[in-house]
């Protein structure tokens, strides 16, 4: 099963989980020509990344793309940093919410626009405790009761 354009949509599930996210930003991100075929055909994860901003520039750091099978020589490095494209005051805003103690810039999910672009969503999180993350695991646990509920 081939996927299409609009399919490709991968998530950070751990974010939600582990940070308490504020504001989110929707940023380009700079690819060579065999990661955007790969992320085309949903071989990345953001498992373990997280963002840094660096001489007004913002970088995501540790996320994969998988090589492309085609690539021959031409292929890419797996786990490199790749810069974000962000204006100016959505840069110093990062800057600004990410000296913060407590506080993070974590990419929330990597999809393709109508225009064939990958785009990042990434957010401000502020780390959540044991006992919040127990709550989160109890409301979670509610609705899928719910659900199952309405469904008889």
């Amino acid at each position: 099963m081939k996927m299409t354009q609009k399919d490709i949509n991968i998530k950070n599930k751990r974010a939600t989980f582990d940070y308490a996210i504020g504001e989110t930003f929707t940023a380009g991100i700079v690819l060579t020509g065999t990661e955007i075929k790969s992320i085309r055909l949903g071989k990345a994860s953001l498992v373990d990344t997280f963002c840094y901003v660096d001489n007004g520039e913002v970088w995501i750091k540790n996320m994969y793309i998988a090589e492309y099978f085609y690539g021959t020589y031409n292929n890419h490095a797996e786990r490199r940093d790749r810069k974000l494209l962000l204006n100016k005051k959505e840069i110093a805003k990062l800057e600004k919410n990410g000296k913060e103690a407590g506080f993070s810039i974590i990419p929330l999910r990597l999809f393709i626009n109508d225009r064939g672009l990958a785009k990042l969503v990434i957010g401000i999180g502020r780390g959540k405790k044991e006992y919040d993350k127990r709550q989160s695991i109890k409301e979670r646990e509610d609705k899928r009761a719910m659900a199952r509920l309405f469904e008889k």
